[in-house]
């Protein structure tokens, strides 16, 4: 029986049973903009389906499940055998089903097919990002894979697949099959070249024994992983399968699992190998070349995760305001508080609409989309995941002491937020990688200032931000050190063409005057308040 001292008011109802997707309005203008015609109406009709599945009680249910209850490993039997498995509770198998049937692997075999699969995993994050790392390894794998022609029919298929299956047999007698990467040692990191690992050649062309470890493997029960390698020829690409057409298991021993900051419900291992059999992916001496396009694709998948992540934040502080009274109103009323919404939710919609271009140019496939992919995929990664962390901590504080408690599911974002800033290359790596295209190829920068260009003329502050860059591209002297400022400069630019291109107006004048112009503070909540921001936070605000 309740005491008389502990009725409940003033208490925010939790955000469930909602489309995430239709509630979305950046998202789904994103998705309508980029699709084909032809695509359009079946894409909407399936992402809107899986906004309702990524918004029932249920599936939400499964993420704190699967966070709460981390992967345990397992070396042994109970007879002393080695096994070397991962066990996850079985929501991490109920999403990661789900996942796959989303067609979140699926992107390569169908009409719009990228722009479909990146708001299907922005918004997939939202319910469960460690799940996620499994889904884009096996997406990324196929451009590697492609390398090798004979390679990729075998096993385009069965990652392309939307069947999952758990059991650890030989990936041919499966409906589908996952994937997992390894290329980081202990002395290497970054520097994948600087690899010990060894490859010894086998008798059979192309195959190879594998002798070293890896600081880092994630999703340690997938099928297969691309490993890097030192084979005669140098640094080569490979793909280790778990286990053999026979039926034996592969030599794959795990050490441990990390104990990460966040990601919990993600097994990430050490791995060992010890005669390790496995299959060159490419020529001998050409791993960094083979593994470029997975590295691509997963750093995309980073922007699309950040994206989801800071989405659901804002999703939440909206509606915690909107619902939370203060000081004689609605916390959504008060003019400090909408400035702070209207900061963050400009933050998100920014990520959305770059990541979704960015998608967009993968379906088109042309010179011109690769080229700016060159540029833009780094420079988007190094920038969209640096400001998830950021976010994700404002939106909680808009919850109060609430935010800071583990059912409100804010700490959750929290940890998670500056992951996607580490994995495939920290902040200093994007930057580098941005530098490098610039230099090795002149299309490149071309290809930027068409696409930032289509808004030449429509707000005079995007005007002068471009011809910032083009200045700090001018002076070459020294660029190394100021790598960031210039990566940022190019992001924030791209993100403002998009935002005064295709957002409201209130959106993008509020994004050129804070962004781009200087006119707010560091702080998130220092818009000015002349701007029409109750439309912003409006227009972020969830329909549950």
């Amino acid at each position: 029986m309740a005491g008389t001292t502990h009725t409940v008011t003033n208490q925010v109802p939790p955000l469930v049973q909602y489309d995430v997707f239709g509630s979305d309005r950046a998202l789904v203008e994103a998705v309508e903009r980029h699709l084909t015609p032809e695509a359009r109406e079946d894409g909407l009709a399936e992402l809107s389906a899986l906004g309702h599945t990524c918004g029932s009680a249920q599936v939400q249910e499964w993420g704190a499940q699967a966070n709460e209850n981390p992967p345990r490993l397992r070396t042994h039997d109970r007879y002393g055998r080695r096994i070397d498995e991962v066990e996850f509770h079985p929501a991490w198998h109920r999403l990661l089903g789900k996942g796959v049937s989303a067609g979140l692997t699926a992107a390569w075999r169908r009409p719009g097919g990228h722009v479909r699969r990146a708001a299907a995993f922005l918004m997939w994050t939202q319910v469960e990002a460690g799940n996620c790392c499994p889904l884009s390894m096996t997406h990324a794998a196929v451009p590697a894979l492609r390398t090798d022609p004979e390679l990729a029919a075998e096993w385009e298929p069965r990652l392309t697949s939307t069947v999952y299956d758990r059991a650890l047999r030989p990936a041919g007698q499966k409906p589908g099959a996952l994937f997992g990467m390894g290329m980081t040692e202990k002395q290497g990191g970054s520097d994948v070249r600087a690899n010990t690992t060894a490859a010894r050649p086998l008798a059979e062309d192309g195959t190879y024994a594998l002798t070293g470890h890896k600081w880092f493997c994630s999703a340690p029960m997938s099928d297969a992983f691309l490993v890097l390698a030192q084979a005669p020829g140098g640094l080569t690409c490979f793909l280790v399968p778990r286990v053999l057409e026979d039926g034996t298991r592969n030599a794959f021993a795990l050490q441990r699992l990390k104990d990460k900051l966040g990601n919990r419900s993600n097994a990430s291992a050490e791995v060992e190998f010890d005669g390790t059999w496995a299959r060159r992916v490419g020529e001998e001496g050409s791993g960094v070349r083979s593994i470029i396009g997975m590295v691509a694709a997963t750093r995309l998948d980073c922007v699309l995760g950040s994206a989801g992540l800071m989405r659901q934040a804002v999703a939440q502080a909206v509606h915690h305001c909107a619902h939370r009274e203060a000081f004689g109103g609605k916390l959504l009323d008060k003019p400090l508080m909408r400035n702070v919404l209207a900061d963050l939710a400009l933050e998100s919609e920014a990520a959305t609409a770059l990541a979704l271009r960015l998608a967009a140019a993968y379906d088109d496939g042309g010179e011109q989309e690769r080229a700016l992919l060159r540029i833009a995929v780094p420079a988007a990664k190094y920038w969209v995941t640096k400001r998830c962390a950021p976010v994700a901590v404002e939106a909680s504080e808009c919850l109060g002491g609430n935010g800071y408690v583990e059912e409100s599911g804010m700490p959750r974002l929290v940890r998670e937020s500056p992951l996607n800033s580490v994995w495939e290359g920290a902040g200093n790596v994007q930057a580098l990688d941005v530098l490098r295209a610039l230099r090795r190829d002149p299309g490149t920068l071309d290809a930027y200032l068409r696409e930032v260009g289509q808004a030449r003329g429509a707000d005079h502050r995007l005007d002068a931000a471009i011809k910032g860059v083009l200045t700090e591209l001018a002076d070459l002297e020294g660029v190394e050190g100021r790598a960031r400022r210039l990566t940022e400069r190019l992001a924030l630019v791209l993100q403002g063409s998009l935002l005064v291109r295709h957002a409201p107006p209130e959106v993008a004048d509020a994004f050129c005057a804070a962004r781009l112009s200087g006119d707010a503070g560091t702080a998130f909540g220092t818009l000015p308040h002349t701007l029409n921001l109750a439309s912003i936070v409006e227009r972020a605000r969830p329909q549950a």
